[in-house]
């Protein structure tokens, strides 16, 4: 067994090889995993958030070295990073933009998947670990925010956690159990502060390596959503594929470049992206005394919570409001059973499917729009029919799928 481990490679390799299957891992993964060489842009989105993870991790764990988990020292330990600690705010500049960039390259790498059937069988698994992963990131993000212990940090916390308290019969304790206290205190801090550093990024951790385990145990999916590995060479090799590395490892160097010119651009010029990515009443210290004007979620949330607000409360409880904004992310983990088509692409699907997924990217938009901004009788109404376009796009998926014509899927991919 050893001996086909290390294929005979001599030295310090061939060593390692007879104790860890480092070479055998090599090339699984990359040298002699056959990607189908029609990739396009779409597929930088998965790279970038294997390296945004990466700059959240290391920026998080300086961070963490001046950083004080405590009502009473969070707030100035974070003013302390940006003024006196050398490079701090750069540092805690990077981890900041880094979440918001976190969320845009995993909203456009679930986009791809969904143009692209992504989701489809055999890869199911490989959707199911991509949508824990956003799920656990969302914890993650929601544990960091209240850790600055400004103004909306606390509220928005205090808002969200409250949600909680909606749950029949159980409502109050969960909502209890989760602050650890009867108000967002020292305590509340103190634990997410702990499940920000230590036990969320384990959990994202693990996901994240069983996600790509499971892609390259099927192969990865592509533009015309053509199954390479039925197509292979005497010797084995799919006839459409060509090996991630060197091929698609030096390519997606091309879109680390670009996301690098853009991310650096948003680090030293607007940080706080207009708001967006730090609000202004996050640069006062937490008051429970004072309310702030307008309580809004960061902007990656905002969809959900903008669904939350456009389903009128019933007998005063929020809970039908709780329902809807955990459906609206429950429902995408069943996705590859929604989609009765006979083709996976959306090149290949009829004009329905491309026409509902045009809506449901607007719908997605407009309510992120509309989860930033005050409510208003017009802005209630339309964010009203932006959730019911929202779910409408998943749950007429199994008819529109079924019943509207397709093009002939080629044989070989193309270009």
């Amino acid at each position: 067994m050893a001996g086909y481990r290390n294929k005979g490679n001599p030295g310090l390799m061939g060593w390692i090889d007879d104790r860890f299957p480092a070479t055998a891992m090599w090339e699984d993964h990359l040298s002699k995993y056959y990607a189908p060489k029609n990739f396009n842009f779409w597929y930088f989105f998965g790279s970038l958030a294997l390296l945004v993870l990466v700059n959240q991790i290391l920026t998080g764990i300086w961070l963490t070295m001046s950083y004080t988990p405590s009502a009473e020292g969070a707030f100035d330990s974070v003013e302390y990073i940006m003024r006196d600690v050398e490079y701090g705010w750069i540092l805690r500049y990077m981890h900041s933009t880094g979440a918001s960039a976190f969320f845009v390259v995993v909203y456009l790498h679930m986009l791809r998947g969904m143009m692209y059937g992504s989701y489809r069988k055999p890869r199911e698994l490989v959707w199911i670990f991509g949508m824990t992963i956003y799920l656990a990131l969302m914890a993650e993000a929601f544990m960091g925010y209240l850790l600055p212990w400004g103004q909306m940090s606390y509220w928005g916390a205090q808002v969200i956690v409250s949600l909680f308290s909606a749950v029949p019969v159980i409502g109050e304790d969960l909502a209890l159990w989760i602050r650890g206290d009867y108000l967002i205190s020292g305590i509340t801090l103190n634990r997410f502060f702990s499940l920000h550093v230590i036990a969320l990024p384990i959990v994202l951790l693990a996901l994240v390596v069983l996600h790509i385990i499971a892609l390259h145990e099927v192969g990865s999916n592509n533009p015309d959503g053509i199954e390479i590995k039925e197509k292979k060479d005497e010797n084995g090799v799919p006839l459409d594929g060509i090996p991630f590395h060197p091929y698609y490892s030096v390519k997606d160097i091309v879109g680390v470049v670009v996301f690098l010119f853009v991310f650096c651009a948003v680090i030293f010029f607007f940080p706080e992206g207009g708001g967006y990515f730090i609000e202004a009443p996050n640069f006062e210290p937490a008051n429970p005394l004072k309310t702030p004007e307008h309580i809004a979620p960061v902007w990656y949330f905002t969809p959900f919570y903008a669904m939350l607000r456009a389903i009128p409360p019933i007998a005063g409880s929020q809970f039908p409001g709780v329902v809807v904004m955990g459906g609206a992310i429950a429902i995408l983990f069943v996705l590859p059973w929604l989609d009765r088509s006979p083709v996976k692409s959306i090149r290949y699907k009829g004009m329905l499917s491309k026409i509902a997924l045009v809506i449901f990217c607007v719908s997605f938009v407009v309510l992120g729009y509309l989860g930033v901004v005050s409510s208003t009788p017009i802005r209630t109404l339309v964010a009203q029919i932006c959730t019911a376009l929202y779910f409408a796009y998943f749950f007429l998926m199994p008819f529109y799928t079924k019943m509207e014509s397709t093009k002939p899927v080629p044989e070989r991919v193309t270009g």
